[in-house]
């Protein structure tokens, strides 16, 4: 990748250390021993935190005159976006603030017809749902949940479900997660969005928890949507993110919740004289439409150096890096009574390694002595979640979770009054 990727937009590059697998030094502030938090929220690397500041410092020079070069770097960014999750075109990708930005936005301006079926999951985070359960109120919509649990483990018939769902009740979207939040199950979007297209209905995914880590390729698999935020495997500032749409599917959208920039030519009449201002200008007919007025532009410059730094790396090198450091983490945690929901299939996991603790632990027991002992991880609906990324060192890291957990498993009864 060129130098320029970071670069900001009138000074030199900011010097930093390129990324390496395994490697923290991008992080030198980073105080936690082990962080493996990603898929909560990812720490600042260098060209991050360096990024930000320049842009602060424009700002504070030169007012309005220093945000246009920034816009440009904000194109780059859209650019960047699309090839990370093999979009065609990177008009097809729309800035947002968050995944819940891009879920909300579709679920409003989808074209609805009144009793229109959207098929959901159980167990899905709440960004998946709630917009759809909106939707369904103020559309007249049908919702439909359909379990997890036959995607997991071997011989699981979760495809088949969904195939024989939408052959007796077609459905006009299904909804799923690219990896689920709660076990790191890594859905078989390919296969899904195989079965949607046959049975006519459109997939939208939600991607937070993936995109950055888990390869994904929006043409391969026949997605139609995809929503992420910024502030997790893309490692970047919270209050970013991105909403892919189809470009057939972005053309049919209804402009419910537009604003003055989701026009063509917004900033016509504010810079090129008189007689250009015009209520009536036609709406953007792709992913753009999504975006509001007043863009963050400092999370946005923030955004783009993160992403500079994947795709240097390559999703699929710290795809394999997280999978080597995962596989020797389950193995040792299981051997001292933890119990795994990584997924048994290899094409089914993700950078999730999530454990049930054994007795009379509780994960958010546990959780609260490990950060305290300077290893980040955390508790989605009580199981203990383990998320390393590219500067994850298993070498240097898995000793020290270790001991730590078995100093605390030797610590023998009363965890609950820590």
């Amino acid at each position: 990748m060129p130098d320029d990727t970071q670069r900001s937009p009138d000074h030199g590059a900011t010097g930093a250390a390129r990324p390496a697998l395994g490697d923290r030094a991008l992080f030198p502030s980073l105080e936690l021993a082990a962080y493996l938090n990603h898929a909560a929220i990812s720490p600042w690397s260098t060209p991050v935190v360096e990024t930000i500041t320049q842009v602060t410092r424009d700002f504070a020079r030169q007012g309005l005159h220093a945000l246009f070069p920034w816009l440009e770097r904000r194109e780059r960014l859209r650019e960047q976006l699309a090839r990370l999750i093999g979009a065609g075109a990177a008009s097809s990708v729309g800035l947002t603030s968050n995944t819940s930005h891009g879920v909300s936005t579709v679920a409003l301006c989808m074209p609805w017809r009144p009793g229109d079926r959207v098929v959901l999951f159980t167990g899905e985070f709440p960004a998946n749902v709630t917009p759809w359960q909106r939707a369904a109120e103020l559309f007249q919509l049908e919702l439909e949940f359909l379990e997890l649990a036959p995607f997991h483990g071997p011989g699981g018939d979760g495809l088949a479900r969904l195939d024989a769902r939408l052959r007796a009740r077609p459905a006009r979207l299904v909804a799923v997660s690219a990896v689920q939040f709660q076990s790191g199950l890594r859905m078989p979007l390919e296969e899904i969005g195989r079965i949607c297209r046959a049975r006519g209905a459109e997939l939208f995914v939600d991607a937070i928890q993936a995109c950055g880590a888990v390869p994904i390729d929006v043409e391969a698999a026949c997605v139609d949507y995809l929503s992420a935020g910024g502030h997790k495997w893309l490692m970047g500032p919270e209050g970013t993110g991105f909403l892919y749409a189809r470009p057939e599917r972005a053309r049919a959208l209804v402009p419910r919740t537009a604003s003055w920039i989701s026009h063509e030519d917004p900033f016509k009449f504010l810079f090129e004289g008189a007689g250009h201002l015009d209520y009536g200008r036609p709406f953007k007919r792709d992913a753009r439409l999504v975006e509001g007025a007043a863009g963050n532009t400092v999370g946005l410059a923030g955004l783009g150096a993160a992403v500079a730094l994947l795709l240097e790396l390559g999703v699929e090198s710290i795809y394999a890096h997280a999978q080597r450091y995962l596989d020797a983490l389950e193995r040792e945690l299981a051997a001292r009574g933890f119990t795994s929901a990584r997924a048994r299939e290899p094409a089914a996991r993700s950078t999730i390694l999530s454990v049930s603790t054994p007795a009379p632990w509780t994960a958010a027991s546990m959780q609260r002595r490990l950060v305290a002992r300077g290893i980040s991880c955390s508790t989605p609906d009580g199981l203990l979640r383990f998320a390393p990324h590219w500067p994850n060192d298993a070498a240097r890291e898995l000793p020290l979770i270790l001991d730590a957990v078995d100093a605390l498993l030797s610590e023998g009864a009363g965890p609950e009054q820590a």
